[in-house]
C-alpha cells in the first residue's frame, strides 16, 4: 500500500490530505484518531470506495483513482458502518451461504460456473471454512450454531463473523472500522490478535480505531482540527504519522458516495 499526497475534500472542506504511506504487504495498517476525523473516508477511499480529490495511491500495483472498481475487487470490507453490516434477523449460516454465492456469481472465473452443482457446493464450503478457521470463528460454540442468530452474537463474535465473510472472498486487502467500538479490554486484544493473525497469513490489514496498539506496523493518525503532528518523525518511526479534518468529513462520505 502507498499514498502520495492523498487527500478528499468535500463541501466544507478537506476529510483528509497529505496523506503518505508506504507499508509493505502482509502488515497492519492503522489509522487511528477520534469518531468524525475522517479515518472512515480514508479507509474507504484506500479501498476504492470513495474517489480521492487529490494525490495518487497504489493497492497491490493497482493505482487510485484510476483502477477503484479493480481495488474493489481484491480489497475486502469487515465491519464497517453503514457499508457492510450484518443483518441481525439472519443466521450465522445465511450469512455464509449468500456471501459464498455472491463471490461465486460475481467474484470467481466464469469457467467456474459450469461446474457440477456437488463440487461448486463442496468448493464454496472449503472457503467457508476456511475463512472461519481465519477469523477464529468456532460455529460449533454458538448458542445454535451456525443457525444463531447474528443479534444473538456477542460483539465480538460478530467481529469475527464479518472479518470471515470478507475473507470468502480470499482478499488482498482487509479493511476494518470502528475495530475498538464497544469492547472490553480482553476483547480488544483478541481482536487485535485476530487481525494479526490475518496479516500473518499475507493480507493487508487496514484498520480503523480510537488508539493503535503498540505492534501496529504503520499507524496515520487523524484529529479534529487537521493541524500538522507536533510529534517529530523521528520518533514515531516506522509509523507514518498524518492529520484529517473533521469538518470535511461527513460532507465528503454524502457527496462522494460509499460504494
Amino acid at each position: 500500500m502507498i499514498a502520495e499526497d492523498f487527500g478528499l475534500k468535500g463541501a466544507r472542506g478537506w476529510a483528509f490530505r497529505h496523506v503518505r504511506v508506504d507499508a509493505a504487504p502482509g502488515t497492519v495498517v492503522v489509522i487511528e484518531g477520534p469518531s468524525g476525523s475522517g479515518r472512515t473516508c480514508l479507509l474507504l477511499a484506500l479501498t476504492g470506495r470513495m474517489r480521492p480529490t487529490e494525490g495518487r495511491a497504489e493497492i497491490a500495483g493497482l493505482p487510485l483513482p484510476r483502477a477503484m472498481s479493480a481495488v474493489r475487487r481484491i480489497s475486502g470490507l469487515g465491519h464497517v458502518p453503514g457499508v457492510s453490516d450484518l443483518d441481525p434477523a439472519l443466521t450465522v449460516a445465511e450469512h455464509l451461504r449468500e456471501r459464498a454465492l455472491l463471490q461465486r456469481q460475481f467474484g470467481g472465473s466464469p469457467r467456474a460456473l459450469p461446474r457440477p452443482r456437488a463440487r461448486r457446493a463442496a468448493e464454496a464450503r472449503d472457503r467457508i471454512d476456511t475463512a472461519l478457521t481465519a477469523a477464529g470463528l468456532d460455529t460449533a460454540a454458538l448458542p445454535k450454531g451456525e443457525r444463531t442468530s447474528v443479534r444473538d452474537l456477542e460483539r465480538l463474535e460478530a467481529l469475527r463473523l464479518s472479518v470471515a465473510l470478507a475473507l470468502i472472498g480470499r482478499p488482498r486487502l482487509l479493511a476494518v472500522d470502528d475495530l475498538d467500538l464497544k469492547l472490553s479490554d480482553a476483547d480488544r486484544a483478541e481482536a487485535w490478535r485476530l487481525l494479526r493473525s490475518v496479516a500473518e497469513d499475507g493480507t493487508t490489514v487496514l484498520a480503523v480505531c480510537g488508539q493503535a496498539p503498540e505492534d501496529a506496523d504503520t499507524v496515520i493518525r487523524t484529529d479534529e482540527n487537521g493541524e500538522p503532528d507536533a510529534v517529530e518523525p523521528d520518533t514515531v518511526e516506522p509509523q507514518t504519522v498524518i492529520r484529517t479534518n473533521e469538518e470535511g468529513a461527513a460532507d465528503a462520505l454524502a457527496e462522494t458516495g460509499r460504494a
